[in-house]
């Protein structure tokens, strides 16, 4: 059986593919389309799962879409009825974008696939759960959800247990963290739906001196994590921004230009929100447990990828294991949407929980092939050496060792927003320019972004902190990059506590500097050989060398553009950039050796996927 599981028309759309309970393909759309959080209706994306499943649309059995749009548009319709006449100019301006796209939902599926079959739709937090607990490797669990907003709910939490799932209590819209989250976001001068990595990244620079504040007059924040938002300082039910004149007087200023300077004050703000949102889901997480007597923890939506509040909870939270979908936004709704027909409509059993996970590492996406690879180079005449493996992580750890960087494009694609090792750019955490140097030579990014580290799982413990009093000893991972930890003290080194603001990153904080934030803290991923060896392989050459089984391993892209898909999108971003080498597969390109790059489009005209 074979069900079809989309994601569209808000942003991230993307497609999953399920056979019989087992994930075969998952993906994006802004992948193929090159057009970030591309939220149109995910054509290619379902094209290259029905390529993996090799079968065409007319052969699936069900189609799911990861919300109810009709519930969705009775919210839309209600806020506005509840504060008419104010908002009408947002109001006409979503009209006919649902009715063009959302409210004809089933035509325009039945139109693109050509399906006659059934088409279900999930709530948006019914999706979200399922996403959270069918793929993890818990046979029980509790599960919280926490994003902007589905149709009316922005934080759901339950109980599950084999192929049974069920939604306990409910915070509805207005009342979101997510989009508290998110006014903050736009306050700082960040992109709503993009930027709140930064803002959190921003966070650890400042101080949290509006705390009071914000919970004097934003929020009404109860002991066990529910709250209400005062809605007279936000404009996001009626407007087209986030926040409003009140909002603007609380703290003295309009919001910060994009793209203006950071100040002191947009780090404080920073600061501070991060601190409620991590106590706010901490106190939700006690409660959640108090109410289901569950051990076990699975996270998703857009809030879930906050992993410092995700690390927090896990080391001071009651639960003893905690597992995060690694696509938790948008995106993995289809995957949820996809599980909760065979699980909860259907009634199959769930069987096989000892894995790691079910998700495979992730690992979901486009994969080339060398001789695809291979074809690829010798067409454009591009300059490459074939390595077999031993040889290519020898040179490759050597190459690194030496303070070069290194794409790595290999395997199948990632799906959700991290890079995990087949969409990746690799340097020596060592290193004490390597931060300053990836972001601003590379990346092309604000220069305060951390990077993360990938380090082989055995040896987690030997350079961090991960776990609480309360946990099962040695049971931590973190393959998906959703865990922030602490450098172990003893690698700690002495940090300049005269600097202040933006200047601490010029501080040497550790022994591996490149990924160690300003408060000693690192979004850790850990690799595991059974989910990616050729990472793992890499990694561990890379200690047998250095003595450090740690890599800074950040997303395969420069801001803006989505991570790389193809062998095309690989070279194109390896060589607008100042990258060193760039890996496909067995082949290793030398940076100097290359012709000059001419662009041509429309590479995957001529070549198609394996």
């Amino acid at each position: 059986m074979y069900i079809l599981g989309i994601s569209a028309f808000y942003h991230d759309s993307a497609a999953c593919i399920v056979r019989d309970g087992e994930v075969i393909a998952a993906a994006q759309e802004e992948r193929f389309t090159r057009k970030r959080h591309d939220a149109s209706f995910p054509k290619q994306a379902i094209q290259f799962c029905l390529k993996q499943a090799n079968i065409s649309a007319k052969e699936l059995d069900y189609v799911a879409f990861y919300e109810n749009s009709r519930l969705k548009m009775d919210r839309l319709m209600k806020t506005y009825l509840m504060y008419a006449p104010k908002g009408l100019g947002s109001f006409l301006r979503a009209m006919p974008l649902w009715i063009k796209e959302k409210f004809w939902l089933e035509q325009t599926i039945r139109k693109e696939l050509g399906f006659k079959g059934k088409i279900i739709c999930p709530e948006h937090h019914e999706s979200h759960a399922a996403g959270a607990f069918y793929p993890s490797p818990f046979d029980r669990a509790a599960f919280l959800t926490m994003d902007g907003v589905g149709e009316w709910a922005t934080l759901s939490y339950g109980t599950a247990k084999g192929n049974q799932l069920k939604i306990k209590k409910e915070l509805h819209f207005p009342h979101s963290l997510g989009l508290l989250y998110s006014a903050f976001t736009y306050y700082t001068g960040f992109k709503v739906n993009s930027g709140e990595y930064k803002l959190m990244g921003l966070a650890p620079y400042g101080k949290p001196k509006y705390v009071d504040i914000i919970l004097n007059n934003l929020i009404d924040l109860k002991e066990d994590g529910s709250f209400r938002l005062n809605m007279d300082y936000f404009n996001y039910c009626t407007g087209f921004t986030m926040t409003n004149d009140r909002f603007h007087k609380l703290f003295g200023r309009i919001p910060r230009k994009p793209e203006s300077k950071v100040t002191e004050m947009d780090m404080d703000l920073a600061s501070s929100i991060q601190k409620i949102t991590e106590d706010i889901v901490l106190k939700i997480g006690r409660h959640v447990y108090a109410e289901t007597g569950e051990e076990n923890l699975t996270m998703s939506g857009g809030v879930a990828l906050n992993c410092v509040s995700n690390g927090r909870l896990y080391r001071e939270g009651p639960f003893k294991r905690v597992w995060v979908q690694p696509a938790s936004g948008d995106a993995g709704s289809a995957l949820g949407a996809a599980l909760w027909i065979w699980y909860k409509v259907l009634g199959n059993e769930r069987k096989d929980t000892s894995k790691l996970d079910r998700q495979m590492g992730s690992y979901l996406g486009t994969a080339y092939s060398n001789k695809t690879v291979k074809e690829f180079l010798e067409t454009r005449k591009y300059s490459f050496s074939y390595l077999e493996n031993k040889d290519l992580f020898s040179q490759v750890a050597a190459k690194i060792a030496e303070g070069n960087v290194v794409g790595w494009f290999d395997g199948k694609m990632e799906f959700g927003p991290r890079a995990l090792g087949a969409r990746s750019i690799l340097g020596d955490p060592r290193s004490e320019n390597m931060q300053s140097i990836m972001n601003l030579k590379i990346k092309y990014r604000e220069s305060f972004r951390p990077f993360a580290p990938a380090v082989l799982y055995e040896d987690v413990r030997d350079w961090f902190e991960v776990e609480g009093d309360n946990k099962i000893k040695n049971d931590f991972s973190s393959p998906y990059m959703l865990m922030v930890g602490h450098i172990r003290k003893d690698k700690r080194k002495n940090n300049v506590t005269y600097l202040k603001g933006l200047d601490r990153m010029k501080a040497i904080r550790s022994e591996i500097p490149a990924i160690t934030h300003v408060d000693q803290s690192a979004r850790i991923q850990t690799v595991h050989k059974e989910l990616n060896s050729n990472f793992y392989d890499l990694i561990k050459e890379f200690k047998e060398q250095t003595g450090c089984p740690v890599m800074i391993n950040t997303s395969f892209n420069v801001r803006g553009e989505p991570i790389v898909e193809s062998p095309e999108d690989a070279y194109r971003c390896f060589m607008r950039t100042e990258m060193d080498y760039l890996v496909m597969g067995s082949f290793l390109l030398d940076k100097k050796k290359q012709p000059t790059f001419i662009e041509k489009k429309d590479w995957r005209k001529e070549f198609q996927l394996d």
